[in-house]
């Protein structure tokens, strides 16, 4: 379990690029893995596997995952990946703060967390060598924090600058159409082209009510 020590803005957060240089860890293989930061802390920007098609899964907040060492959840995300014939899966978040329980989650937005999160989203979608595949796999627990939707919102524009295709896979809610969370999904599980900003758009105006 990974409960927050502290909230994010009363904790040393790395740029995204400083981040992505600091490589001390020796103790996981670099060039299958991306890791950043690489170590274990309040937050995680981006943890794959290296390849040229990756698919890029989203999910609201990391949990305690880290290479080598994957939960339940990566495990059907790199299954998933695999059986759609991608050579590499990398697991992206909403938000960047850990919790095991978004309930943890801290309950306003760290305004430069998100804004280097989004600098690290950038560059997961400009490493794929083909028109970047992006895969919303958030559940229900979007609906935890107002700030949530505003943040794929920006995740969607920036995915414009690069063509990038969303998808999901399993059965979208019911009421609110969310993207099913990949945990329980079959590893034969295929891809559906999901019109990301009509259903982040819908989602805004439901929870202003």
């Amino acid at each position: 379990m990974h409960i927050p020590s502290a909230e994010t803005k009363d904790i040393e957060v790395l740029s995204f690029e400083d981040a992505k240089q600091n490589s001390g860890r020796e103790d996981y293989d670099r060039e299958k893995w991306i890791y950043i930061p690489d170590f274990y802390s309040e937050y995680r920007y981006i943890l794959g596997t290296r390849g040229h098609r990756p698919l890029i899964c989203i999910g609201i907040n990391p949990s305690t995952a880290e290479p080598d060492n994957l939960d339940n959840t990566l495990k059907s995300v790199e299954r998933i990946a695999h059986y759609n014939d991608y050579d590499s899966f990398i697991m992206f978040n909403v938000y960047a703060q850990r919790a095991t329980d978004p309930d943890h989650m801290e309950r306003e937005l760290n305004r430069r967390m998100h804004e280097e999160n989004m600098k690290a989203f950038e560059y997961v979608l400009s490493i794929s060598e083909e028109q970047p595949s992006v895969w919303a796999a958030w559940g229900t627990i979007i609906e935890k924090r107002a700030y949530l939707p505003e943040c794929v919102l920006d995740m969607i524009h920036l995915g414009e600058k690069y063509g990038a295709k969303w998808f999901t896979a399993g059965a979208r809610s019911r009421k609110a159409g969310h993207p099913h969370h990949p945990l329980y999904l079959k590893k034969d599980s295929v891809l559906d082209p999901f019109d990301a900003e009509d259903y982040i758009t819908t989602l805004k105006e439901k929870m202003k009510k």
